[in-house]
């Protein structure tokens, strides 16, 4: 490519100074590299789990072993399970106090500005490093109106029977290989009770940080929104980049029960080495709403689709995503939505970005069973592709098993527009300011669905300086 080419078509990467500083790979114990049964229990024994949680571990990890990588989606032959690391515990152990937190880690989560944000306008927050949470707390407030909000590993010793009823039951380790593997693996997490008629005025947070290299990152979080409550629960996740890969498999299940509402919002910003195959659901009860808000700018290689599940008469979903798809990534993002009743109603918002020979893919399903009858449902997708290397897909599927229902579905690819650019430097703005301008417009309906914070963090992480037209 000429160096008048390359100027034309030239955007810089989003920066990662900030979320790139890593510490010095510190623990105080970790299991071997792989996945065995010996590797599962022992894993179980130090986390002095119960013996069903143990059985469960060991069933997934054979279930793990039954089943193939699905032969759908991205390329994930780099990523070798026998090379990671399925369980680090960072040299502290959980603190309720922020002062107790040990220097080094809490300078990591006050760089990310979790302190702050706590502060300010949390009701409580979570800080998870590597594979265990090391920092917890609620606002007595909170806890004062039967507000639970524990660290999964907490959870299965002082909530066992309702740990134990709702845990993996959404996404059972069959689900798929990876679900498998997080029920073998899993550690950390949050877990969310809010009792019936409960309005937690400020939202809960909990930020995963990765920092070991060659390591998995295995979370939980279980929330159940109970009857008539209402709850604004934010996720953040980031890692430092490493030469080694790295995996990410959390797992996300949601219970929205009726005539309550959950907004669920997520910025998952991981290095260009970690393989991000996260799996997040919920179940949506009689005139329940779940509101997902979701950002993924990070990772290798993403396969993230949130799925709702619509079982009660009334249910609402809406999932509004963007996605920033830059060099050496994959990021296959989507939504799914089952309605399983009468007069349920869906809305799917997706934008992306692809830059720099990046890929982005929209992949969703829309399933309408033969109860869902009066539901409607309503899909959008825009992708704005910034050079002549990127590539953007979309893949939508929608089933539909009745006759009486309201469907609507919308997809647009472009670039930047050349007139849009000329129209707008003819009223006296610079060219970059132009490409600015109209890139923070295409991610503004997303940006202001997004707390405060991560609005703004969003808005940084898409700075981009642009030089030359488009195209």
């Amino acid at each position: 490519m000429s160096e008048s080419a390359r100027k034309k078509t030239y955007v810089e990467d989003l920066s990662r100074d900030l979320y790139d500083i890593h510490n010095p790979f510190i623990y105080s114990y970790k299991t071997d590299k792989g996945l065995t049964p010996e590797i599962v229990q022992e894993i179980s024994q130090t986390k002095k789990e119960p013996a069903w949680m143990t059985e469960f571990r060991l069933k997934s990890l054979d279930i793990y072993y039954q089943l193939d990588v699905p032969p759908w989606g991205p390329n994930i032959d780099e990523l070798d399970i026998d090379n990671i690391v399925t369980y680090v515990k960072p040299p502290t152990d959980m603190r309720y106090s922020w002062d107790e937190v040990p220097e080094d880690i809490k300078e990591t989560f006050v760089r990310l500005g979790i302190p702050q944000a706590e502060h300010a306008s949390l009701a409580g927050v979570g800080a998870q490093y590597d594979s265990e949470v090391v920092y917890h707390n609620i606002k007595e407030s909170m806890a004062q109106q039967g507000v639970v909000y524990l660290d999964m590993d907490t959870a299965v010793r002082e909530y066992e029977d309702l740990v134990r009823e709702y845990f993996m039951s959404l996404v059972p380790p069959h689900d798929h290989k990876f679900a498998a593997l997080h029920g073998a693996v899993w550690s950390g997490g949050s877990f969310v009770y809010v009792p019936p008629g409960v309005h937690v005025e400020m939202p809960l947070q909990s930020y995963f940080r990765a920092n070991a290299p060659g390591a998995g990152q295995f979370e939980h979080t279980l929330i159940i929104v109970d009857e008539g409550s209402y709850l604004h629960f934010i996720e953040g996740c980031s890692a430092p980049k490493y030469s080694v890969n790295n995996l990410h498999a959390g797992c996300v299940e949601l219970f929205v029960k009726k005539g309550a509402r959950l907004r669920y919002s997520t910025i998952e910003n991981w290095s260009k080495n970690m393989f991000n195959l996260n799996t997040k659901r919920c179940l949506v009860d009689e005139n329940g709403v779940i509101e997902w808000v979701s950002g993924s700018f990070g990772s290798k290689v993403s396969m993230l689709y949130p799925m709702s599940i619509l079982r009660g008469e009334g249910a609402k979903a809406e999932f509004t995503g963007i996605t920033f798809a830059a060099s050496e990534q994959v990021l296959d993002t989507g939504a799914k939505v089952v309605h399983a009743a009468p007069n349920t109603t869906s809305t799917i918002n997706s934008k992306s970005i692809s830059k720099g020979g990046g890929t982005a893919v929209y992949r969703g399903v829309v399933k309408i069973t033969e109860r869902a009858k009066r539901s409607k449902s309503t899909v959008t997708c825009e992708s704005l592709m910034l050079d002549n290397q990127s590539r953007s897909d979309t893949i939508p599927v929608i089933d539909i098993a009745t006759d009486e229902v309201d469907i609507g579905h919308e997809a647009k690819i472009g670039r930047i527009s050349d007139d849009a650019i000329f129209y707008l430097m003819s009223r006296g703005i610079s060219e970059e300011e132009a490409k600015a301008m109209i890139v923070r417009g295409f991610v503004e309906p997303i940006a202001k669905e997004l707390p405060l914070e991560y609005a703004v963090e969003m808005n940084n992480l898409i700075n981009l300086e642009l030089e030359g037209t488009i195209g």
